[in-house]
Formats: structure tokens, C-alpha cells, sequence
């Protein structure tokens, strides 16, 4: 399939035309009344420093566990200073140091059109005029979600949450009131989220702590969580052969988003299709990173393979904290008031959410949006692997459309187990040494990388350079 190969053309081209233009604010909208931090953004830096960044975090840890508000952000996979961001536009971020950074992170994946478009900015600016939250029906809930079911192709009925957690414990939940089952069977380093029954041989952030499983999460809790390898058919036979008709349902990350970049094999997927259905058990797609990214119908367009139900988030809210989950109308009609199933949530469908995804998708839309997708991230991931072998260094890594991601080992990689052969500490350096050449990658080596529209050739050939140039000195 296109994007899973590494072949990658020399030129890029038939960008799609955007609207918006990736442009600056001329002043600095970060402040903290402890620590002095005013920003010239028109500043040129002779010199990288991380001066303010490193103030504004120890004055951060004495008001926030570990001074962050998620683990991975406090670079502890990777060493060395956190930055401290001031602004973003477009591909390019920028700290508080004035410090300028391609951004391969894109707020973890929802600024796929670039952050701080122009067009999303007027239309929430529009929207914020009538209010930021009812906690009541609005008219834009009715239009996000019909262009959300006439995307995905598993999504008849479709229920807006705040996060990628929220919706998928309210998928579980729903798979588990369907099916009348109690046990799951998730895959290691398949990550969805914080919520108890998934922290067992999770990714993300726990990988990048290197916790087993979090403290304060009871035994009673994930009992019914099975486990199994990524891309591993036959352990996902013999958990269901041993707990016959116990299993409500399966669920993962189609292509591993949370243990680095992982693609399933090309017989995985269908397997589960079929395995789940002789069970009677239902087929999870967790869509919160590969949806809207991979495809417009997300991976199970890309694949061919239609779960029962799925998890979106990231892309819907165009950069604002949204959620949902979806599936076959009979299904979704267990949630309350529909059906007996509760889940509720107060800022769930607010209009801000809400106005940033119609745009985004609205967007996503136009010709040429997944083929220039394809063609930077093909550019990007065959040059960073060429100048990384070129320079002696063990690499594999690989990507589809706007996701990619690599890793310090020889490769292959099918699961997590095999991630994890990755050299973490060469990584760390490469980090902080494309940090210092302004390119900004997920600071995890067990974390995937996302690309977005605003991306030029530039941007590709300068992370590229960047790398040659970090690889010759590690």
C-alpha cells in the first residue's frame, strides 16, 4: 500500500493551495508573573540557549508534578532542558528563548492543515461572539457529526467527548453493555488512553517512564484486560480459545502510534475482522491519531478493514481538546438517553470544538491533501534514514501519508518487544541535537511523528540537512 514502502521521489510537488499564510505574531502571548520572559519574535539568535525555557520550568515543578501537565513533555526519555513554547504558525513553532523549530509534532497530531490557521482563527473568533460553552445542543454538533459518519466508514450514530481517554472508556464501556462480556483483550504498547483497564503494557508515556503499570491502579480494575503482541494473530486465537465467550472486545491502534511507529502486517487486520466476528466479540479501532490522517476515512479506509466501533480525536477538534466514539447504529443506540449505557460529559460537543474541526475537515477535503501528505513524509523519512545509515547508524522506520516515525535498531519492527530494541540513548542525543539545529521531534523515542499541509519542501530538506549534520556527530 501507498506510504508503507520507502520509496521516495526527489522532488516534491502539486502542493495544495492553502488559504492561509504561515506568518508570525510580532509580540510574545506567554506570560508568568514568576518569571521573566519578554520575547522579541523578530530576535535573531546568534546562539542556541534555553535560558528562560530552563527559569520557566524550575519555576514550573513547584507548582506542577514533574512542572508538566503530561509526562512525556518533561523530556525525560531524552535529557537535557524542556522547551518552553511561545507561539506557533503554520509548520514552525517557537520557545520563549525566540528560538525557531520545524514542528513534527503538530500538538500531537491535530494540526494537520498547521497550527494556527488563519481561516480556523476567524471562524472561532466568530463563534466565540455567541459563547464558549452552552452545555446545551448546538447546531454545529449536528454538522460535525454528519460529516464525521459520512467519513468513517464503521460510523452510523457518533458521541462527542473532551479526549481521546473519555472516548475510548466510553467505548469500552458501550462494547462491554453491548456484548454483555466482560474482558478485552488490548495489545502492548497499544496505548488509549489513562484510564485504569488500559494501563497494562501501555505505550506513550508510560514506555517513556518506563513504569510497568501505574501505582494506584487495583488488580479489580484490570483483570479483564488480556494482552497480547502487536501483529501477533495467534496469541489473539488462543486468548479467545481460553476464555470462550468472555470476550466483549478487541481493541488497538490500527498502526501504532504510542511505541513508536508500527504498520500492521498485511494479513493482521483482517484476521481480527474475522476472529471477532466467529466470537461474537466487536473490533475496536482506537482512530484518535491515524483518523482524518491516514485517509479521510482514517485507517480503516486506508486498509479496507471496517471495525464495529471507533475512536477519534486530535484532527476532529482542530487543535482543541475533543473526543468521540462511533459505530453501527444499533450499537451506539446502548448510550443514554438512548439506551441504558451512561456517559456524559459537560463541555462534550462545545462550539469551539466543534467550529476548529468543521474547518478542519472542511479542509481536508481538497484535492491533492493525502498525495502532498504522502509525498513530504516519504521525503522526510528516506532522507532521515539515508543520512543516518550513510553516517554508520543502525536505523529502520517507515510512515503512511502524515504519520511516520523511526528507530536506532536494524529493524524490523512488528511490536513493541522489538521497539524496544532501539537504542534510546542515541536517540536521546539525536533529540537534542536536531533541538539545537531547530527541529522538533516527539521527545520519546516511542512516540510517532506527524506531518502536516503547511510543511514545505523547505522544511523537509532542512530537516534532512539538519540530520546529516546531528548523525556525523554522535
Amino acid at each position: 500500500m501507498a506510504g508503507i514502502g520507502l520509496s521516495w521521489p526527489s522532488k516534491l510537488t502539486d502542493r495544495p493551495k492553502l488559504t492561509s499564510t504561515v506568518s508570525r505574531s510580532s509580540s510574545s502571548r506567554c506570560c508568568l508573573s514568576s518569571v521573566k520572559m519578554t520575547v522579541s519574535v523578530d530576535e535573531k539568535k546568534k546562539t542556541f540557549t534555553l535560558k528562560k525555557s530552563e527559569e520557566a520550568f524550575n519555576a514550573a515543578k513547584e507548582l506542577m508534578p514533574g512542572g508538566v501537565n503530561s509526562p512525556v513533555r518533561a523530556f525525560k526519555s531524552v535529557g537535557g532542558q524542556p522547551i518552553v513554547i511561545d507561539s506557533v504558525k503554520g509548520s514552525h513553532m517557537w520557545d520563549i528563548d525566540g528560538n525557531e523549530y520545524i514542528d513534527y509534532v503538530g500538538s500531537w497530531g491535530p494540526a494537520i492543515i498547521g497550527h494556527a490557521d488563519d481561516e480556523v482563527l476567524a471562524a472561532l473568533g466568530e463563534t466565540m461572539k455567541k459563547g464558549t460553552s452552552f452545555g446545551a445542543p448546538c447546531l454545529l454538533e449536528n454538522v460535525l457529526a454528519e460529516m464525521v459518519i459520512s467519513a468513517v466508514p464503521s460510523i452510523e450514530m457518533v458521541r462527542f467527548v473532551n479526549s481521546g481517554t473519555e472516548a475510548c472508556m466510553g467505548v469500552l464501556r458501550l462494547a462491554r453493555a453491548y456484548t454483555g462480556k466482560t474482558k478485552i483483550i488490548k495489545f502492548e504498547g497499544c496505548y488509549h488512553g489513562h484510564a485504569d483497564p488500559f494501563l497494562v503494557k501501555a505505550g506513550s508515556g508510560v514506555a517513556t517512564l518506563g513504569l510497568p503499570d501505574s501505582p494506584g491502579v487495583p488488580k479489580s480494575a484490570t483483570s479483564d484486560t488480556l494482552t497480547s503482541p502487536y501483529n501477533d494473530i495467534a496469541t489473539v486465537q488462543n486468548l479467545f480459545n481460553a476464555h470462550k465467550g468472555q470476550i466483549a472486545a478487541v481493541i488497538l491502534e490500527p498502526v501504532v502510534g504510542n511505541s513508536g511507529f508500527i504498520t500492521p502486517t498485511p494479513e493482521f487486520l483482517n484476521s481480527l475482522r474475522e476472529i471477532t466476528k466467529q466470537n461474537d466479540a466487536l473490533l475496536i479501532f482506537d482512530e484518535v491519531m491515524t483518523g482524518f490522517r491516514l485517509a479521510y476515512g482514517g485507517a480503516q479506509e486506508y486498509f479496507g478493514v471496517t471495525p464495529d466501533l471507533t475512536t477519534l480525536g486530535k484532527i476532529i477538534g482542530g487543535g482543541l481538546p475533543v473526543g468521540a466514539y462511533g459505530g453501527r447504529r444499533e450499537i451506539m443506540e446502548m448510550v443514554a438517553p438512548a439506551g441504558p449505557m451512561y456517559q456524559a460529559g459537560t463541555l462534550s460537543g462545545n462550539p469551539l470544538a466543534m467550529t476548529a474541526g468543521i474547518h478542519t475537515l472542511k479542509r481536508l477535503q481538497g484535492a491533492g491533501t493525502y498525495e502532498y501528505l504522502d509525498k513530504i513524509t516519504s521525503e522526510l523519512i528516506g532522507g532521515i534514514l539515508d543520512e543516518g545509515k550513510k553516517a554508520g547508524h543502525a536505523m529502520c522506520g517507515g510512515y503512511i501519508r502524515g504519520m511516520f516515525g523511526f528507530f536506532f535498531t536494524d529493524g524490523p519492527v512488528y511490536n513493541f518487544e522489538d521497539a524496544k530494541k532501539s537504542d534510546t540513548d542515541k536517540f536521546g542525543r539525536f533529540y537534542r541535537g536536531m533541538l539545537e539545529e531547530g527541529v522538533y521531534f516527539a521527545p520519546s523515542q516511542f512516540e510517532a511523528g506527524f506531518t502536516g499541509l503547511t510543511h514545505t519542501p523547505e522544511d523537509i530538506q532542512r530537516t534532512i540537512d539538519a540530520a546529516a549534520k546531528v548523525f556525523k556527530q554522535l
